[in-house]
């Protein structure tokens, strides 16, 4: 199984690249847990651009989220709302939409600011735009203010209550997606055509699960 995370911050060292970090140490060992790091790459969406040769940044978004049985979204807040890279991130995946990379696509969402709400806005938002592409996306949400002092020297969440539920909705994206993970490989197994499943580099496989990641 593997597990895409991709976080809405295209600073290196931002706080949702962080909390996506804190969730490998509850990833299963038998899970591939990836950082997706192209969004800052992408183009912004233009059918145009769509229609001639979409660029590299761009086939290669819509080859690994269709290899990835789960995604873990972590997004800040810009102006009560989603940043606008992953907006767009999105709006590739999303086309062509009828058969779209994140259709049926078990996702989680969670978020970190250096405000008292912890994103509670672009969260919400998040799971709508998802919702709107096809994606499974779960119920859940964690709030994480004042990321400034949210983690503690190993990376981890220091607030221990944030961090068992953390746990929980890594868990329970895992378990969603497990059902998903058997349909991918009957399908895939039913159509060579339609494969486009390859193995990831092992150098990208996994995050760390003890050192903090900046």
């Amino acid at each position: 199984m593997r597990v895409l995370g991709l976080s809405g911050s295209l600073r290196r060292d931002s706080y949702n690249r962080r909390l996506l970090q804190a969730a490998a140490q509850f990833i299963p060992e038998d899970v591939a847990y990836e950082l997706w790091p192209g969004i800052g790459d992408l183009p912004a969406y233009s059918e145009d651009l769509d229609r001639a040769q979409p660029s590299p940044a761009v086939v290669v978004l819509r080859q690994d989220i269709p290899e990835a049985d789960a995604l873990l979204f972590a997004t800040p807040e810009y102006n009560s709302s989603v940043p606008g890279g992953l907006k767009n991130a999105l709006d590739w995946a999303s086309r062509p939409y009828a058969t779209n990379v994140l259709r049926r696509k078990p996702v989680a969402v969670i978020g970190a600011s250096t405000g008292v709400f912890g994103a509670v806005w672009a969260q919400a938002e998040l799971r709508k735009v998802l919702s709107a592409c096809g994606a499974r996306v779960l119920d859940r949400q964690l709030p994480v203010a004042r990321a400034a002092a949210a983690f503690a020297p190993d990376g981890s969440l220091a607030d221990r209550e944030l961090a068992a539920a953390l746990a929980e909705i890594v868990r329970e994206l895992v378990r969603v997606a497990r059902p998903n993970e058997v349909r991918m490989k009957r399908e895939q197994g039913q159509s060579r055509t339609c494969d486009y499943r390859r193995e990831w580099p092992r150098a990208r496989r996994n995050v760390s699960r003890q050192a903090p990641i900046g």
